[in-house]
């Protein structure tokens, strides 16, 4: 019998990329990228004409379907597999990624009436212009005593799922109104491969405020918001929703053609990167957070039973693996918090010795800081130049950087904001166990946590835990890919579990990164310094960030006139 295969989609901030796998193995026998070419639509709509306002950020998805049309082609085509033996696919998407369709699934963007507005557009899941709306569903709910709150950790974010669409409703309403779904990214790609309309309960749960037991909210809640969004679930959304490794259904004759894949091939429901990605490092019991380092981070981690812990992102019944409760936590702003840094405040000539040594400017920057001694730069700084998403969940904190003096050298900056995200981890770490949820095992992910050593050994001497790493580089496309295998089950060559799949499919690396003693004796020092801003700038003590934003957004808005004055 030929070998089966399944290949695992994953949607990022800035590409997608899609991984075929050995069903029997896990072995990755090919990976294919490609860049949105549209990436992040922040300052004008396509149009190059419609401005955008503070805090947007829209994506293309003609981009995601591009995806489809030259990834999985290629990987068929490199690893000379034929689509015969294809068994399943399965896609992942970050979330809250969300956008406006008709009945038919067409995206109103698309259409020529609505493709000059912005809401018509998918938001991406770092749109954060919706923070009015998420505001007043926190007060509202709180004033109500809904049950759901605690356990989104006190907070709803502007990145997810109400405060998104309220914002549609607030400022379109005629998008509101036209619109027949209102549906996650990862569910609708999935449309397009199957034809059917398959929502999953992974976003649903973490991004919708659905629950297993308790469904959506109320139409009173939604009737307290706005009366126009009295039937928003029943108008919008759907209640038929699926749990994850289900088949939404079978390749098309039109996506066979688009992929090359044999038409009636399993499609499982689609799935969130984050959570995609447990059983793809092998865990399949509580205890073991799992770090998904990207451009932000994610973490994952099972539990027996529903805690409420502040700050938590979620904690779904099943939401990643089946028979536990999965709670969602993680940082706003990492990958991007290195890019920004390197874009805007590294100096000509070490750009030039970077190119001599030919390396990148990261690595360059990564030898520097190195080379010197934990507190060595005499700085910290707060990791929230994206806003926090945990454990204060407040999108209008900006970034900090304390100790600055003029003999401060590029690395350590550098260095200071990489310290930064991993005293961040620490908070959610100790605030999980302060309420009740234990961490036992430290695992991590994604592209950072696979190249960058140095990066991950000083997460190990913050946090003072041992870090396993995936071996995958794509780790989220191996989860799909592990997810699709269940979908076309067994008798295709696949399995019957999520769990069957995880023993032989998800793996880790040999090498971990363990905590140096000398290092966490300085380490524990400085996190209580991190600990004081994290308070003082953090829990309302004082709001001069905020002071500071809202002075900003003003003067843009006196810019903006002026600017259409003298026009």
């Amino acid at each position: 019998m030929s070998r089966k295969y399944t290949i695992g989609v994953d949607f990022g901030t800035l590409s997608g990329r899609a991984v075929l796998v050995d069903v029997s193995t896990g072995e990755e026998i090919a990976t294919a990228v490609r860049e949105y070419t549209h990436g992040v639509i922040s300052d004008y709509l396509p149009d190059k004409v419609t401005k955008l306002g503070h805090d947007w950020a829209l994506q293309h998805p003609k981009d995601w379907l591009e995806v489809f049309e030259e990834t999985i082609p290629e990987v068929l085509k490199e690893s000379g597999v034929s689509s015969d033996d294809v068994i399943g696919v399965g896609v992942d998407f970050t979330a809250c990624t969300i956008l406006p369709t008709d009945s038919m699934g067409v995206p109103l963007c698309l259409k020529d009436e609505y493709k000059s507005n912005p809401h018509a557009w998918p938001k991406l899941w770092k749109h954060h212009a919706a923070q009015d709306e998420a505001n007043k569903i926190n007060l509202i709910a709180r004033k109500r005593g809904e049950k759901f709150v605690d356990r989104y950790g006190g907070k709803q974010s502007s990145e997810w799922e109400v405060a998104k669409v309220w914002q549609v409703l607030n400022e379109a309403p005629e998008i509101y109104e036209s619109m027949d779904r209102w549906i996650e990214a990862a569910d609708w790609v999935t449309w397009q491969l199957t034809g059917v309309e398959k929502r999953q309960i992974c976003t649903a749960g973490y991004k919708g405020i659905w629950h297993k037991q308790d469904g959506y909210p109320s139409k009173e809640f939604f009737k307290a918001l706005d009366p126009r969004l009295e039937n928003y679930v029943e108008e919008k959304l759907s209640k038929d929703l699926y749990p994850l490794g289900s088949k939404a259904g079978e390749i098309t004759e039109q996506a066979a053609l688009m992929t090359g894949l044999k038409k009636g091939t399993a499609v499982c429901v689609g799935n969130v990167d984050a959570h995609v990605s447990i059983p793809a490092v092998g865990i399949t019991e509580p205890g073991k957070m799992l770090m998904i380092i990207g451009t932000s981070t994610c973490d994952i981690l099972l539990g027996t039973e529903e805690k409420i812990v502040p700050g938590m992102c979620g904690v779904v019944e099943d939401g990643a693996m089946p028979g536990f409760f999965a709670y969602e936590s993680g940082q706003s702003c990492v990958g991007d918090h290195f890019d920004w840094f390197v874009k805007n405040c590294v100096p000509f000539s070490y750009m030039e010795e970077a190119c001599k040594k030919e390396i990148n400017i990261h690595k360059l920057l990564r030898e520097k800081a190195s080379a010197l001694e934990v507190g060595e730069s005499g700085l910290v700084a707060l990791d929230w130049w994206n806003g926090n998403r945990s454990v204060l969940v407040d999108v209008d904190l900006t970034g900090l950087i304390i100790g600055l003096t003029l003999q401060s050298k590029p690395e350590e900056i550098y260095r200071a904001l990489i310290e930064a995200t991993a005293y961040g981890k620490r908070i959610i770490i100790e605030t999980f166990r302060e309420s009740g949820v234990p961490i036992t095992e430290l695992y991590a992910c994604g592209g950072i946590a696979s190249k960058d050593d140095f990066m991950m050994q000083i997460y190990a001497d913050v946090t003072n835990m041992e870090i396993r790493i995936g071996t995958s580089s794509q780790t989220p496309a191996l989860g799909a890919a592990m997810f699709a295998s269940v979908a076309a089950g067994k008798e295709s060559g696949g399995y019957d579990s999520i769990f069957e799949a995880a023993k032989i499919m998800g793996k880790v690396k040999e090498k971990s990164f363990k905590p140096k003693l000398e290092n966490v004796e300085v380490y524990n020092k400085l996190y209580e310094q991190y600990k004081i801003l994290h308070d003082y700038f953090g829990r309302g003590q004082n709001d001069l960030m905020k002071k500071l934003k809202k002075i900003k957004e003003e003067a843009s808005i006196y810019k903006d006139q002026f600017v259409k004055v003298e026009v």
